[in-house]
């Protein structure tokens, strides 16, 4: 690259050319550095700034953010060079872009000196430079060489020892049996309670034009007369579940490694991202189907029957897959209760082979699922305003948008699922495949099915606007939760820049030069992004808050019921973000406290 333009461009995505060329006489096992985590995680700096490595908030840099960035990316550009190559180049871009004009005499030797050490570390740690492996050819060379070879055995001892220890503290937290939700008591009450939600929730809609009730012998009736599925439905949904379980197992895709599993020998294992695919494929049989014989929007006048059949799977399949994890030998983390042990789930990473069962459960059946049946009910609406889409209701008109992007997030950056919280720590027991395939479709759409039945006033102005702040809040969950999975994907080197035609690819989903806490335990701690802005831990659960609002509101005022979901939701995830804390602090220790510092609030910027 020619270093003659003004001033030097940064890197888009944080990435760098990595060149083909031998380095070291030969060496072809060269490691190439693309990304600004991977040579923070080299170097052992905190952000990706030429001037330090402790981060701290609001310290005073030596130089300019400009300058700082124009320093970085030409070492992140060049730091696979050997050090004469990299001195030359480094003297005459300062020769040839403003440095010149910006520094002093002291400064500006200061500045070059620190691209020279940081340079200089990241290579001899990259390509290991023979002057630290072979012991000296005169008695005084050989005493400092052997200095070095020394001093780098008692570092390689203290770090294995370091990881030998840390690896027994993060085993231990991965392993530890904790009652929660209540214990065994608590979980039983939430399945049970579960189950009566959801027919509530129809008998609502369906009986009682969506307003609160109490329940009577007729509502019983109602649920045996309307609700006991008919072997068509049945038909249509183990169909649906059969296609999937086909395009999820043939379908090529993007392969991604999930993170290190303690209790797998910290293995990583290998998903097969095919989601994108499916979900195109899906909604071309969707459409197909709706046009040959409205068989989509049919499925909004069988609500009833279609929920009992998601029940009774998501039981069974939850009842398989914990006697699976015996059957086979797979549990962990078992409490010896087995109601207990049921919710939470016998088996950590259920697989068919290479095929990942709870990764597949959660992307496709559920969110799948849920879209069908919004789409279901924009539909018939469609249909009932005689194919005029501006007589639809606006609220649908939101949901149907919602829900497409929500799902559409999901394929499109199914990668950054396998490294979250619910693939990497949670079994999958009942708690998750009940939610999987009757709570998320059922409850969450439980306002479409509203909108369909009842109609509630709503001006098409407030539904254009309501739109406008749902993508809002799109734009913020989603780069967020990019954000903090591609900062982890850099620095393991497994992140890949996705086609055109996975979209949309928002600006600002990666952190060009990102700041993070690298802790003891040799891992880091993202505070920069929408986290550092918003000073915020969980800031993409407070954008999920903020949807469940906003379905809400789509369905008007009328009526209490459209904002359960709200209440219930808000109610799990800040559940989720209290254990998860308390996980953390386990894991990381003071490292934490540190973080906490730098991302005060757990949820709400400014409260809590």
């Amino acid at each position: 690259r020619h270093l003659t333009r003004r001033p030097m461009p940064a890197s888009k995505g944080t990435k760098r050319k990595a060149t083909d060329g031998i380095i070291g006489g030969g060496d072809t096992k060269r490691k190439r550095i693309q990304y600004s985590a991977q040579l923070m995680d080299i170097l052992g700096y905190e952000h990706a700034r030429v001037s330090g490595k402790r981060y701290e908030p609001g310290q005073q840099s030596l130089y300019s953010e400009d300058l700082e960035v124009m320093g970085w990316d030409f070492l992140l550009e060049n730091v696979d060079m050997p050090e004469k190559d990299f001195e030359r180049k480094l003297d005459r871009m300062i020769k040839t872009t403003d440095v010149i004009g910006k520094l002093d005499d002291e400064k500006r030797t200061k500045y070059q000196n620190s691209i020279l050490e940081a340079q200089k570390l990241a290579y001899s740690k990259l390509y290991s430079p023979e002057s630290t492996k072979s012991v000296g050819k005169t008695r005084s060379d050989g005493l400092r060489q052997r200095k070095k070879v020394e001093a780098s055995k008692t570092d390689d001892d203290i770090k294995a020892s370091k990881k030998v220890e840390q690896k027994t503290v993060e085993k231990k937290v991965d392993s530890e049996i904790v009652y929660e939700f209540g214990g065994p008591i608590g979980a039983a009450s939430i399945m049970i309670i579960s189950h009566l939600i959801m027919y509530y929730l129809w008998l609502a809609v369906s009986e009682h034009e969506g307003n609160l009730f109490i329940p009577s012998i007729s509502d019983a009736y109602a649920i045996y007369e309307k609700c006991a599925p008919k072997a068509d439905i049945w038909m249509k949904y183990l169909t649906f579940i059969f296609f999937q379980l086909v395009l999820g197992m043939a379908l090529p895709g993007f392969e991604m490694k999930g993170l290190p599993i303690p209790s797998e020998g910290y293995k990583c294992l290998l998903y097969n991202c095919n989601g994108l695919g499916a979900w195109w494929l899906t909604l071309a049989a969707a459409i197909y189907l709706e046009y040959t014989n409205k068989a989509i929007s049919s499925l909004s006048d069988r609500y009833g029957e279609l929920m009992t059949v998601m029940i009774i799977f998501g039981n069974l399949v939850a009842v398989g897959i914990y006697l699976s994890g015996f059957i086979l030998g797979r549990t962990y983390r078992m409490s010896g209760n087995h109601i207990y042990d049921f919710f939470m789930g016998s088996w950590l990473n259920p697989r068919i082979g290479d095929f990942d069962l709870k990764v597949w459960g959660e992307v496709r059946v559920s969110w799948f699922t849920l879209f069908l049946l919004t789409f279901s009910c924009w539909l018939k609406a469609f249909e009932n305003a005689n194919y005029n889409v501006l007589d639809v209701h606006p609220g649908l008109h939101t949901l149907l948008i919602a829900h497409w992007l929500y799902t559409n997030a999901c394929v499109k950056g199914e990668e950054c699922i396998v490294t979250t919280w619910d693939i990497f720590y949670e079994k999958w027991g009942w708690m998750l495949i009940f939610w999987n395939f009757a709570g998320v479709p059922i409850v969450y759409t439980w306002n479409s099915f509203y909108i369909l039945k009842t109609n509630p006033p709503m001006p098409f102005g407030c539904g254009c606007l309501l739109i406008g702040i749902l993508l809002v809040t799109y734009y913020i969950w989603d780069t967020a939760n990019s954000q903090k999975n591609y900062f982890r994907m850099q620095l393991r080197g497994t992140y890949k820049t996705r086609p055109w035609y996975v979209f949309p690819q928002l600006p600002w989903r990666t952190v060009t030069h990102p700041a993070a806490i690298l802790t003891e335990r040799g891992s880091w701690l993202l505070i920069s992004g929408w986290y550092g802005f918003s000073k915020t831990r969980k800031i993409h659960y407070l954008m999920d808050i903020l949807f469940a609002l906003e379905w809400g509101l789509a369905a008007g005022f009328r009526n209490f019921l459209p904002y359960f979901y709200l209440v219930f939701f808000s109610s799990f995830i800040a559940h989720r973000g209290i254990r998860d804390n308390e996980r953390c602090a386990k894991k990381y220790g003071k490292d934490w406290d540190r973080y906490c510092s730098y991302v005060p609030y757990v949820l709400i910027p400014g409260i809590w």
